[in-house]
């Protein structure tokens, strides 16, 4: 339906200034041909003056009329304009010039190989600049930890401790994603829960002391006590509430996001999905239905 649009070579910051410092060479080189010739010129005029009028010996050309000194001074640019036209610009044109830039940019291209060879400096390339600015900035976050979490338009995930909604897909889905994985939440969280969830190991984060719980259910102090226990989990979770997501937050890889299409009354909320740190990579919209009274979208987000 569309063409294929053309793609446009791309110079890199390094050739760019190289290809700038030969132009400014070049124009220089120029200038210093346009003066020689003016040069050259113009001791030739005086040679030639001094021969034929005798010009500058005892002040004889005051003796001439000055229509020959004008045909003179008109016959010296014109003998100019011919040289610069038909001899100089045969051999400094255009073509001179695209050969005097490579030669140029070669040249300094070399020099700055010299100097990295006997400096044993290692320079990295844009691509490699870029992964490791990628790297540093996800230097703390845990192996493939995801958020999963369903929250409206303005970031509603809760209300007294309960769910706003109750979507059968969205639940379907939390199921199939968590299933085999360890589970992280807040206290609040895990009491919301009737008994803890089959085939997940839960990991419940409390400030309480002796904390009492169903066998088999790890209670921590802290988010990072919990990833203790996550290191043989290639797909952990984090479920929630509010300021564990908060605190997770730097930490995760990807977020699991089921975004409900209304605004509702909420008093525990998601934290805003920063999109210079986050990219959107999947979204399937759902319609309402006999099991869904909300339009809601399945979206995942994965870590710039």
């Amino acid at each position: 339906m569309f063409g294929k649009k053309k793609s446009t070579p791309q110079i890199d910051q390094e050739q760019l200034e190289l290809i700038k410092k030969a132009q400014k060479r070049i124009a220089q080189k120029k200038r210093l041909y346009a003066h020689f010739v003016l040069f050259l010129v113009g001791a030739v005029f005086l040679l030639a003056l001094n021969l034929v009028f005798k010009f500058g010996e005892e002040q004889r050309y005051l003796d001439l009329d000055w229509s020959v000194i004008a045909v003179l001074i008109w016959l010296f640019f014109l003998a100019y304009h011919f040289i610069s036209v038909f001899l100089v610009n045969k051999f400094i044109n255009k073509e001179w010039e695209e050969k005097q830039l490579a030669k140029l940019v070669e040249k300094q291209k070399k020099a700055i190989e010299k100097i990295k060879s006997k400096n044993d400096i290692q320079i990295p390339s844009e691509k490699e600049i870029a992964q490791i600015e990628h790297s540093s900035k996800k230097t703390d976050t845990i192996s493939n930890l995801t958020m999963i979490v369903a929250a409206g338009e303005k970031n509603e995930i809760g209300k007294n401790n309960d769910l706003i909604w109750h979507l059968k897909d969205d639940l379907k889905r939390f199921k199939a994603l968590t299933s085999g994985h360890h589970i992280i939440m807040g206290r609040k969280t895990f009491e919301s829960f009737q008994k803890p969830l089959p085939n997940r190991t839960h990991i419940v984060i409390t400030r309480q002391d002796n904390y009492v719980v169903t066998e088999g259910v790890i209670v921590v102090n802290s988010l990072e006590e919990a990833f203790k226990f996550i290191k043989n989990d290639h797909q952990p979770f984090i479920i929630g509430g509010g300021e564990i997501y908060k605190q997770a937050l730097p930490y995760a890889e990807k977020i699991e996001l089921t975004r409900v299409h209304e605004t509702f009354d909420a008093d525990t909320y998601f934290p805003v999905i920063d999109a210079n740190n986050w990219r959107e990579i999947k979204n399937v919209f759902h319609t309402t239905d006999a099991d869904h009274e909300h339009e809601f979208s399945f979206l995942t987000f994965e870590r710039i």
